[in-house]
């Protein structure tokens, strides 16, 4: 157990909305949206001028432009971001040798294991200290959590949204989440959230009351016992320097069950696109592309499909989705549809014909658009681009 709030997590606030503004001084109190500005195209992130109007992440670009047609729509600059973010992980490393990105502009930092605050007030003065200095090294605005673990510090980081900063005392944990609803804890999404619901359980509090047995009848023992730990405040993950995924992807669970095919195939593009931009986000390319599909009965399947070369190309990683989807069926409704990348590296292959099987020897020029982005350039996206996590 920690004796003070030593885990710091850091998200950046709008953070591609953000550096847009702080770089172009004509778009400073301006709504601004940076996504794909296609037909199909998806807002990846909106500045909080945007929000204002309604306008958020993951949201049809051309439903933002109903809510607000006067704001600046950008396609994302993806290499003009990480240089943004080394900055910013560079201020982190100042700190601790256990910093822990999770994206361009997210991390966590162990402060036990640098020059580690003496108590409370220590820590709160080391994270205000570092939200001014990303301020005057970038001109962006940051914010912070404080906690004993790292599920605490992300959810203080959330509350203190935007440009604040949130300390949870290391032995609060429980009386901080009591009141919380119970979707705040990671895991819980709209099913988890809605089984839950109907058994009267809407908050962390309630979780905790409810008992373990009762969220393992629930939810099963794997989740129950899960959901159970965290709405207690437990959570022993320790910060890892280097954080290597070994995946990415992006997923979303239905309302309703869809059997329509091509409703499937625009959500299986969307999705491609949002995991390539997650992929952005980690600066790596991936050799292989994976469907996931739950069905209504709750039976999941899964297939892939390896490219001869790394790629974050968008048009590849979504040709290859869709070919997958098209081999497999959909029965009586699709529950859960996914878009994984594996087989991570940090090149990408300079291949114009990567997918397998397939002769790019003449459709690449008809579609308007080289084989694989060169990491370096600035790519503008076709169609779509999803949201980060």
């Amino acid at each position: 157990m920690r004796r003070h709030p030593t885990v710091l997590h850091l998200d950046m606030d709008a953070f591609y909305a953000s550096v847009e503004q702080a770089s172009k001084p004509s778009l400073r109190g301006r709504p601004v949206v940076v996504g794909g500005l296609g037909p199909r195209g998806v807002v990846a992130t909106a500045s909080y001028e945007a929000r204002r109007h309604g306008v958020h992440s993951a949201m049809p670009t051309a439903r933002a432009r109903r809510l607000c047609p006067h704001a600046a729509y950008l396609t994302p600059r993806f290499t003009f971001y990480r240089e943004i973010s080394t900055v910013v992980m560079d201020v982190l490393g100042d700190l601790s040798p256990l910093v822990e990105p999770l994206s361009l502009d997210e991390a966590f930092v162990d402060l036990a294991a640098g020059p580690a605050p003496a108590d409370e007030s220590g820590a709160r003065a080391i994270g205000e200290e570092v939200r001014a200095r990303i301020r005057a090294r970038t001109g962006l605005t940051a914010s912070v959590g404080l906690a004993g673990s790292k599920m605490l510090a992300k959810i203080a980081s959330e509350q203190a949204k935007p440009n604040g900063l949130a300390v949870i005392p290391v032995g609060a944990e429980r009386a901080f989440l009591e009141p919380l609803p119970i979707r705040i804890l990671p895991g819980v999404g709209p099913v988890t959230g809605d089984t839950l619901r109907r058994a009267g359980i809407t908050t962390a509090g309630d979780a905790v009351r409810a008992g373990e047995q009762e969220l393992i009848r629930l939810l099963g023992r794997a989740h129950g016992t899960a959901v159970h730990t965290m709405a207690t405040g437990r959570d022993e993950r320790p910060v890892v320097a280097e954080r290597d995924a070994k995946s990415i992807s992006a997923e979303d669970t239905f309302d309703e069950d869809l059997t329509d095919r091509a409703r499937l195939h625009t959500e299986t593009l969307r999705l491609a696109d949002r995991a390539v931009l997650r992929l952005r986000d980690a600066g790596r390319s991936a050799r292989t592309v994976v469907l996931k599909i739950r069905f209504h009965d709750f039976t999941t399947l899964t297939r892939s499909e390896t490219l001869r070369g790394a790629t974050d190309d968008p048009l590849v990683v979504r040709e290859s989705a869709t070919r997958l989807l098209t081999a497999v069926g959909v029965g009586e409704g699709v529950r859960l549809l996914g878009v994984g990348l594996t087989g991570l590296t940090g090149f990408t292959q300079e291949d114009l014909f990567s997918l397998v099987g397939v002769d790019r020897s003449g459709d690449r020029a008809a579609s308007g658009s080289a084989g694989v982005s060169r990491r370096g350039e600035d790519v503008e996206i076709p169609d779509v681009l999803g949201a980060p996590a």
